[in-house]
């Protein structure tokens, strides 16, 4: 029996495939014109709004964090995937004692002259324990690094041009819990705690590649937290009744639990923190100081880079309880110095 050949599609058949894979670019512009529209109409109660005294507030207190606080951000994240990137873990292993005692506040002093932000201290921390250097030590930096150094006490002393002492009070609030924790996990930490860390994740690539990787990486996630604490300081300057922030800082012990829960929750870079501190002027210096040392240490993000570092076990016992000594420091020192 003689078989025939199927017709050829007809031409708008042929067309069709092609029209429905450019129908969402075709979509994309009308949907951007009838935004565009939209807004075009709304003009008057957007400016209306906007043109209200507390949007004006909210955005004056907004754009001061931001513009006080990027340029620090972006100097500390260069810094910090510098030190990640160009700095091998082995100098670590080779600087620090061999006696975990002694390699426990040497690791802490290390975080006053090696710049890094949270989000570079974690990955560094994984890195030096999986090369053999003592746990405590490694644990000890990874709390120094983003509380005490430079890039950090700069800014803090930029943010409090009139309150010079909480620079030293910082550092000496970070140092003594980095180096407790320490000497903490030295003597009651075990080894079926702390799950071994994998690879860091630009490992096996060139170091220019590792380095920009690093610094998308840290401006993406420090970035969209500044601007999440730029915009809560904001809030709870403009938007909170005044007497509700009174009554939380008249009392001594509100106000430092209320700041340390603030730190825990807001996430920001310690590169930026300081001018979200500053701003919250309602608060004793030593609520804000408790404000400055837990939230390097102690806050969302961080828990989740430790949770998958050195696992949930060990994050679910070593972030409770630096949280709970970085405050009693906190109110120590402020009690001292402040």
């Amino acid at each position: 029996m003689a078989t025939t050949k199927p017709a050829p599609p007809a031409a708008d058949e042929r067309a069709g495939p092609s029209r429905g894979s450019e129908g969402p670019r075709l979509d994309s512009p009308l949907a951007l014109t009838l935004l565009l529209i939209l807004l075009v109409l709304a003009q008057g109660p957007i400016r209306q709004a906007l043109s209200a005294p507390v949007m004006q507030s909210w955005m004056t207190v907004f754009v001061a964090v931001m513009v006080q606080a990027l340029p620090f951000l972006v100097l500390g994240v260069l810094l910090s995937a510098a030190i990640a990137v160009f700095v091998p873990p082995s100098f670590f292993a080779r600087a620090l004692p061999k006696r975990p005692a002694l390699a426990v506040p040497v690791a802490g002093a290390a975080g006053v002259v090696l710049p890094g932000c949270e989000c570079a201290s974690v990955p560094v921390a994984g890195a030096l324990v999986r090369r053999g250097v003592a746990p405590a030590a490694a644990l000890t930096f990874l709390l120094s690094a983003p509380a005490i150094n430079p890039i950090v006490l700069t800014a803090t002393a930029v943010a409090f041009p009139n309150d010079p002492e909480m620079v030293l009070a910082r550092l000496v609030a970070s140092l003594l819990v980095a180096c407790a924790m320490g000497w903490l996990w030295q003597r009651l930490g075990r080894a079926d705690w702390l799950r071994p860390p994998a690879r860091a994740a630009y490992d096996g690539q060139s170091r220019g590649a590792a380095f920009w990787g690093s610094v998308r990486h840290d401006v993406m996630h420090a970035g969209g937290f500044l601007v999440v604490g730029a915009m809560a300081a904001a809030t709870l300057k403009a938007v909170v009744p005044e007497e509700w922030l009174s009554a939380a800082a008249d009392n001594p012990v509100v106000s430092v639990l209320a700041l340390a829960v603030l730190a825990v929750l807001l996430s920001i870079c310690s590169e930026a923190d300081a001018f979200v501190a500053a701003s919250l002027s309602q608060f004793s210096l030593t609520a804000r100081l408790a404000f400055l040392v837990v939230g390097p240490m102690v806050d969302l993000k961080l828990f989740a880079m430790q949770a998958g570092t050195f696992g949930r076990g060990f994050a679910l016992r070593f972030a409770p309880t630096t949280f709970v000594l970085a405050v009693a420091v906190s109110v120590l020192t402020g009690a001292v110095l402040l």
